[in-house]
């Protein structure tokens, strides 16, 4: 049964559910990315894998640069080969069992890391081995609730992939910050052991949530993707059959899917320009680059070790709060990603975050904040003490704050939504991965680069940040194409419209329809009626197209599960 209805459109409860429970993928990401700021800080663990002057005295120990990049990015590394290989093994074994496959993985790697005792590669190896899983996963489920959503929630629910990236950092953080007063391997060993714990919640639960019927439409099993969608809209099954929005959704899914089925496709097909194909691989690979050059993991990544630079007594605290901002905000970017679309808030993200930057990056260079208290320096006390008062906030933590509220409300949700929705579904695995690809590609290379970086030209690399910041801003006018509200196949449409640009896309809707407002209200209308498309109508309006030399791109063979089975094929 229904859980609700938005614009006549059922959703059920397990549409919800899916989203949240795939999202644990993403908090196992956000964990292993959020710990190692502070694990890096820890005593024990510096004794045993840093280089002492001392042996056994902390206070004498530290980390080559060398020996803390690769520390750090060796997950990235890892992400990256795994970003890769979920594509296939999505396609091979499915969205559900391939997540359980890198659940495994995942915990593989972990076994590695709490198992070394003196040698700082096996740790290193571990965070490799854990990166596949992790890399893999972000793969896999922002395409599996993509796929399986409801086109209506589909930003929110997506969105919720990066609400729990935030999570895993921020509870990352609080683990922490509690185990370091703990003696021994402990203090360490047990922020990473704790990290058994997600991948078991995501498998479990994931093995109770419907596949994606897209996939199993491309098995050619039909029956069984119609309960999928059924099941993700909250329609009784003995209604399947019969339901007025189940029939012509189903039916566009297999028409599309049995057409994609005549034109196979490789991963040389993601780089024809045929179909915009090229131009929408291209774009998801710069956003994604972006989306790591926005600076955000200079922050999650080396937080600790950058706050305590600046002379704050308790830098664990200060991530924490940093945290909290991430984690909170990222609320508030599901509503804006689903109230505004994709276009706008990236725009005014990209701008608010170079601003901010700057500050942060003049501030910190203008004096150097070690010995001046107006900039960065002060006991974290007094810092909390005066917390109401603004002239007792510190300029570059008060930045950096600002900066993330503007990352999690905009770029953090709004590029992992649109990997999900911008491909084609016949090539949309594999241009998934290759956009993930990159973006742990520059995730390793901002980890592995940092530490030399900041050696050389020190808080000036936050102008760096701001420049790109503007760069995607502009990239985002320029190139991206609203994709709120339209169904996957409608996106393809847009895409192929030559009449649409990208800074008039919002006005774009299906043919036969005034707006994307008159597509829902008809839709309305029609399942009020119960006038449902005939058999084989979307076919022949494909072949129709086809036979008058219409340049028809592969997804272009169905219409929106949200009534779109009205428009005709005239607009491409």
């Amino acid at each position: 049964m229904a859980l609700f209805y938005m614009h006549s459109v059922p959703i059920g409860y397990v549409a919800i559910l899916l989203a949240l429970v795939a999202s644990m993928g993403g908090f196992i990401f956000g964990y292993d990315t959020g710990q190692i700021s502070d694990i890096l800080l820890m005593d024990d663990f510096l004794v045993r894998f840093g280089t002492c002057t001392t042996p056994g005295l902390a206070s004498t120990c530290h980390f080559t640069t060398v020996r803390a990049g690769l520390i750090v990015s060796l997950l990235s590394i890892g992400t990256l080969v795994g970003a890769l290989i979920g594509a296939p093994i999505a396609d091979f074994l499915g969205r559900r069992y391939a997540m359980v496959t890198e659940c495994i993985i995942f915990i593989i790697g972990v076994l590695i890391q709490i198992t070394a005792v003196d040698v700082w590669q096996q740790f290193g190896m571990g965070r490799w081995v854990s990166g596949l899983g992790v890399g893999a996963l972000s793969a896999a489920v922002p395409m599996y609730q993509a796929e399986t959503a409801p086109a209506r929630l589909r930003g929110t629910l997506t969105a919720t992939y990066q609400l729990f990236i935030t999570f895993g950092i921020f509870v990352a953080y609080c683990i922490s910050i509690g185990t370091r007063p703990m003696s021994g391997a402990g203090s360490w060993r047990t922020v990473v052991g704790i990290g058994f714990i997600w991948p078991f919640i995501l498998m479990s639960g994931i093995i109770f949530m419907p596949e994606s019927p897209r996939w199993l439409a491309s098995r050619g099993w039909i029956d069984e993707a119609r309960h999928s969608l059924a099941r993700a809209h909250g329609i009784p099954r003995d209604q399947e059959d019969s339901d007025p929005f189940l029939t012509p959704a189903i039916e566009e899914i297999r028409t599309s899917v049995e057409h994609e089925r005549r034109i196979r496709a490789g991963w040389i097909d993601c780089f024809r320009p045929k179909h915009k194909t090229l131009y929408r691989t291209l774009l998801g690979m710069t956003l994604q680059s972006f989306q790591q050059l926005t600076g955000a993991n200079y922050f999650f990544y080396y937080g600790a070790t950058i706050f305590q630079s600046v002379g704050l007594e308790d830098s664990f605290v200060t991530q924490i709060i940093l945290g909290a901002v991430n984690f909170g905000c990222t609320f508030g970017g599901l509503y804006v990603m689903q109230r505004f679309g994709r276009r706008l808030p990236l725009i005014i993200g990209g701008i608010w975050q170079s601003c901010w930057l700057f500050v942060f990056a003049a501030a910190g260079t203008a004096k150097p904040p070690q010995n001046n208290a107006g900039i960065g320096k002060c006991k974290f006390s007094t810092l909390v003490s005066h917390s109401t008062s603004a002239k007792y906030l510190q300029v570059m933590i008060v930045s950096a704050c600002m900066f993330i509220l503007g990352y999690a409300m905009t770029w953090a949700p709004g590029i992992w939504i649109l990997i999900g929705e911008t491909f084609p579904t016949r090539t949309r695995a594999k241009q998934g991965a290759l956009s993930t690809a990159s973006n742990w590609l520059w995730n390793f290379l901002i980890a592995f680069f940092t530490p030399f970086i900041v050696s050389a030209i020190d808080f000036r690399y936050g102008f760096v940040f701001a420049a790109c910041n503007l760069a995607g801003a502009a990239i985002v006018f320029f190139f991206l194409y609203e994709s709120s509200d339209l169904s996957l196949e409608s996106v393809d449409l847009m895409y192929n419209d030559p009449n649409c640009r990208p800074w008039t896309s919002r006005q774009w809707a299906p043919s036969g329809y005034r707006s994307r407002y008159d597509l829902l209200q008809q839709n309305k209308a029609a399942e009020a009626d119960k006038a449902l498309a005939g058999p084989g109508g979307v076919e022949s309006r494909l072949e129709k197209a086809e036979t008058n030399g219409i340049d028809t791109p592969a997804t272009t063979t169905a219409v929106s599960s949200e009534g779109e089975h009205q428009a005709s094929m005239g607009r491409i």
